[in-house]
């Protein structure tokens, strides 16, 4: 009975037979591969890092099969600093999608990437939220001048739908010391919030209007928030009796239109809050300075503590904070309903940085136990929950050696899974240089879009990936 256990568990993994589709299975259980063709057209895939152009361009729909789903990309046109540059987004608004380099942004149309709208911007960006409000308006920080050294001063609307640049205004001082080079922003509502140099402002969405601001109440600094449904807060209370030590981080709700604090929570000292994993419900992951502890803690709509639990598995860096001490909406390896959350995880490593996420953990919300996983993946690919929709887990897999990327669906009660979306096999090499550390994700209207975190200038013969997405 345990080799017949064994090798079910060792079964139980995401499997391509054949060309067929892909099912991610709960670890004990046996992997059901479905039915798919044996055999596909030969057809040289290439490794999708060349050009395109020309009769050799490369084509990611190659021999593309039955039930597939059609993939488009799209490469960076525009000449950008020699080492790169950062990219932003993807955000999808109806039938268009956007993305921002520091010079501008640009919409595509999700169904076919083809381009709709180009709005370049007379200063570079210096803060860009994680997501616009409801209605399609993203408020982003611009420089003062083109200089290099430029400080970070005005706020600047964009409409995503259309393109167009909206309102502009200079952010008003909040003491004597606000200045700063960069902004971290989120928007709530019709409100974003603006921190930088230990303060914090809030100006409404629509007209630009200050809504509210503040320094440093009650001896604790703001850093950084969590926008969408809700305004969370993160701030920094240092010890006033000891300036050496590490202090405390806070976690607040706010609201929107006052700035005012609904709750707050401390963490025990030299606990520093890495992600927000979820807004709602509110679910955060913080490291310890032992380097070797983190944590997850959900939260109830009143700020008491749900839960909060030591993970037996380990996350990405990306997904705890550890040695990525920037953007606190940044994990795209999870997601969350009323009671559970879903993340990507592995086996711990060396450090709190688990470089190989080959599972999806269901962990409970009400007593942070893990409800289940699915099985280690094949060696090389990696899983991402993206979002729950109607008791399912969509989850983004990675291509793999031989295997293109997928789509799957799990049951939200037990991981059971089924296949959603299957790239052709010519996307593989596409899909694969858009990196684990530094690819952005979004999940919209039957659609996944991965965004390359940088990018850099055209050259003869060698593709810069801006954007890559399939679906339906």
């Amino acid at each position: 009975m345990a080799a017949a256990g064994a090798a079910l568990a060792l079964l139980a993994a995401l499997l391509l037979i054949g060309g067929g589709a892909y099912r991610l299975t709960v670890r004990g259980g046996p992997a059901q591969p479905l039915a798919g063709p044996s055999g596909s057209p030969s057809v040289d895939r290439g490794d999708g890092k060349g050009p395109g152009g020309g009769p050799d361009a490369y084509d990611p729909n190659a021999g593309i099969r039955a039930g597939e789903a059609r993939v488009w990309l799209r490469d960076n046109q525009a000449e950008v600093a020699g080492a790169g540059v950062s990219q932003y987004g993807p955000w999808r608004v109806g039938d268009t999608v956007v993305v921002a380099i520091p010079s501008g942004l640009t919409g595509y149309a999700a169904a076919d990437g083809q381009e709709k709208w180009k709005l370049p911007l007379q200063t570079s960006l210096c803060g860009v939220p994680p997501a616009p409000s409801a209605n399609g308006r993203l408020v982003v920080g611009v420089k003062e001048t083109t200089s290099q050294t430029s400080h970070c001063t005005h706020l600047q609307q964009i409409d995503l739908t259309t393109g167009q640049a909206g309102w502009k205004i200079p952010l008003p001082p909040e003491n004597k010391y606000d200045t700063t080079s960069q902004f971290e922003l989120a928007i709530s509502g019709d409100t974003v919030v603006v921190a930088r140099s230990a303060v914090m402002s809030g100006f409404s969405v629509t007209d630009g209007r200050k809504l509210f601001g503040t320094s440093s109440p009650n001896g604790c600094y703001p850093s950084a928030f969590a926008g969408g449904s809700r305004l969370i807060g993160i701030r920094h209370c240092p010890d006033p009796n000891d300036v050496r030590a590490s202090g405390q981080a806070m976690v607040e709700e706010l609201d929107p239109a006052t700035g005012g604090a609904r709750w707050s929570y401390k963490y025990a000292p030299d606990w520093t809050v890495g992600r927000v994993l979820s807004v709602d419900p509110l679910v955060i992951a913080a490291h310890h300075k032992d380097k070797k502890t983190w944590n997850l803690t959900a939260f109830a709509a009143d700020g008491t503590v749900r839960s909060q639990s030591t993970p037996a598995f380990g996350v990405s860096g990306r997904c705890n904070g550890f040695g990525n001490a920037s953007g606190f909406q940044e994990c795209y390896a999870a997601a969350a309903d009323a009671d559970s959350l879903y993340i990507g995880a592995g086996k711990p490593g060396t450090t709190l940085d688990t470089e190989v996420t080959d599972q999806v953990v269901a962990v409970d919300l009400n007593t942070g136990k893990e409800r289940w996983r699915t099985a280690e993946q094949p060696k090389g690919r990696t899983v991402w929950p993206l979002a729950v929709e109607d008791g399912r887990v969509l989850t983004y897999v990675t291509p793999g050696n031989d295997e293109a990327g997928a789509v799957v669906s799990l049951a939200a009660a037990d991981g059971a899974s089924r296949p959603l979306l299957q790239s052709p096999a010519a996307a593989r090499g596409a899909e694969g240089v858009f990196y684990p550390h530094g690819v952005r994700i979004a999940w919209a209207g039957g659609r996944l879009f991965l965004l390359n975190g940088r990018v850099n200038s055209p050259e003869p013969r060698k593709a810069s990936r801006a954007i890559l997405s399939f679906g339906k």
